[in-house]
């Protein structure tokens, strides 16, 4: 059961991806202009269009909300109750036209994640979820699968290029014990994992806006997410996050990335 509040910003987030998915369709039918930011990361018209969509609407119908958002930054983010907010997830992808590209919608109560909705409009994928309380997938409840044997595990990884010398050492260690590797899949890997088809994901080089929506989903799933230290995510965290379904698993690749 979810309380009135969450129910209400669980459905109004809903309502921001139906929004943003109509903007990303009909940006996926015509060419796209591209520019490169100073993180060398990809950005299109179609990102800034689709924050500005959602700041709009979150401020008519919330104004007293804060709100993270990867293009244009942090508004009121001491807030109780902030709106973290990725228009697109995957742009390379998007680009590219390989379907794993999509918006996240996060939503942070006193800093940690709460609400999360991933939309995918080329695969008509949504997943929903409440921290610790319910995932689903095009409205059918999901749930983690219990793998605690790092040998037996699918992991999966956005990208290693995003990894320091470091950090892609540590992910080296967790690579060479799994069971087998996915690379490329964005955020479209956390809920594969929050639907029980992958175990764990290692990731580094990653914003609050890319994770926040995701543990959510991930927790309401049974799963956990962390920082590679252990520590539980705020909007403060840094880039580097690992998340399991299973705690036995998720302990064992703390282990190997420390």
């Amino acid at each position: 059961m979810t309380d009135a509040l969450t129910s209400e910003l669980t459905r109004f987030a809903e309502h921001l991806a139906d929004e943003a998915r109509l903007l990303l369709a009909r940006a996926a039918a015509e060419p796209t202009s591209v520019d490169v930011k100073a993180d060398n990361s990809f950005v299109t018209a179609t990102d800034r269009a689709i924050e500005a969509r959602l700041r709009e609407l979150i401020g008519a119908a919330y104004p007293e909300h804060g709100i993270v958002g990867e293009e244009y930054g942090s508004s009121n983010a001491d807030a109780e109750v902030v709106w973290v907010l990725d228009p697109l997830d995957g742009t390379a992808p998007f680009i590219a036209g390989i379907p794993v590209y999509g918006t996240l919608i996060g939503v942070s109560r006193h800093g940690s994640p709460w609400i999360g909705v991933l939309d995918y409009p080329a695969t008509d994928d949504r997943w929903v979820g409440v921290s610790g309380t319910f995932a689903e997938r095009n409205g059918a409840k999901v749930a983690v699968r219990r793998c605690a044997d790092l040998a037996s595990a699918l992991l999966t990884c956005s990208n290693p290029d995003f990894f320091g010398p470091a950090d892609h050492a540590a992910l080296t260690r967790v690579r060479e014990r799994a069971r087998y590797t996915l690379y490329g899949g964005s955020s479209f890997a956390f809920g594969a994992l929050a639907s029980g088809r992958t175990d764990l994901a290692v990731d580094s080089g990653l914003k609050v806006y890319d994770v926040f929506a995701p543990a959510a989903v991930i927790s309401g799933a049974g799963g956990v997410v962390t920082e590679w230290s252990g520590a539980e995510l705020t909007l403060a965290s840094g880039t580097r996050v690992v998340a399991a379904g299973d705690p036995g698993l998720h302990a064992t690749a703390l282990a190997l990335l420390a």
